[in-house]
């Protein structure tokens, strides 16, 4: 399998993260964004994060310029070039915006091109029956873990029509770069998803309520006994508790309601009053 040039569609976090794990191993990369600014910003962020990693000697001022050499933005009205290897897609949680998205871009990219979907809990096979028979072969969930240039994880989800033998290719490519992929098929939340939902949502059932002091114990004992890098409300922050909150919601739903998957009220109230985290410098924590 070849992968020289990579299309990004979705310039937030995980989309700009994505794009600058894939400059710094060796790809050319195109990223867009519905919105003009939003694609700027993400643009001007890399080129700082590259230079900061430059500063503390990370990397080679020759490296960093190669990396921002690799990377350019694609306008809102524009299109990615039609002989990318991979397009990956990582906008909203929306699973008739990702299928009408896809189903537009499956007759743009030249047929070697493998579609690919960011999504970390809405059903591959969902999105892709409803793309031409030879595009569903080649079109693959890969879930990258934010934040994407250092968390080594990436699902490698194979859908009903997904072709087996690309998986594994996909499989070696990704361990060539320093990856540690996991091959999964589809299903609510793939792997880590899944499991996930209870590192939430007991940590949410054992807080009860809005509690900033309940949360730092909570926090504070996973990390210092679990050995977990990060607290429940801590990551939760940081992902976005509107974004974690509509993935439990979507796993909850394709597991029939099952009780062990239900997200917590709490999660329903800071999303309702606009606390998402650390993006809007207030969630189960305050970042002022």
């Amino acid at each position: 399998m070849k992968c020289e040039k990579v299309a990004i569609l979705g310039a937030g976090t995980m989309g700009a993260g994505i794009a600058q794990w894939f400059c710094q191993n060796g790809c050319v990369v195109e990223l867009q964004d519905a919105g003009l600014e939003q694609g700027e910003r993400a643009l001007q962020n890399l080129h700082a994060s590259w230079d900061k990693l430059l500063a503390k000697g990370k990397f080679t001022k020759e490296q960093v310029s190669d990396f921002k050499k690799r990377l350019s933005l694609i306008s809102p009205e524009g299109n990615f070039s039609k002989d990318c290897d991979l397009m990956i897609e990582a906008i909203i949680e929306n699973q008739k915006i990702k299928t009408e998205v896809f189903q537009k871009l499956s007759h743009h990219f030249e047929d070697k091109t493998i579609l690919a979907t960011n999504t970390s809990s809405i059903p591959l096979d969902a999105m892709a029956r409803e793309l031409p028979k030879e595009r569903q072969k080649r079109f693959f969930g890969l879930h990258f873990f934010n934040p994407a240039p250092i968390m080594k994880l990436v699902e490698i989800v194979c859908g009903h029509w997904s072709d087996k033998e690309l998986g594994d290719e996909l499989f070696t490519w990704f361990k060539g770069k320093g990856k540690e992929p996991a091959i999964c098929q589809d299903g609510p939340g793939f792997i880590v998803n899944r499991l996930a939902r209870n590192f939430y949502g007991e940590a949410l059932r054992l807080a009860k309520t809005e509690d900033q002091e309940k949360f730092h114990q909570i926090d504070h004992a996973l990390k210092e006994v679990g050995g977990f890098p990060m607290g429940p409300f801590e990551l939760m922050d940081l992902i976005g508790i509107d974004i974690n909150y509509s993935v439990s919601e979507s796993v909850w739903k394709s597991f029939y309601y099952d009780d062990r998957f239900a997200p917590h009220p709490l999660q329903r109230k800071m999303v309702t009053s606009g606390r998402l985290g650390k993006k809007t410098k207030g969630g189960f924590y305050d970042y002022e």
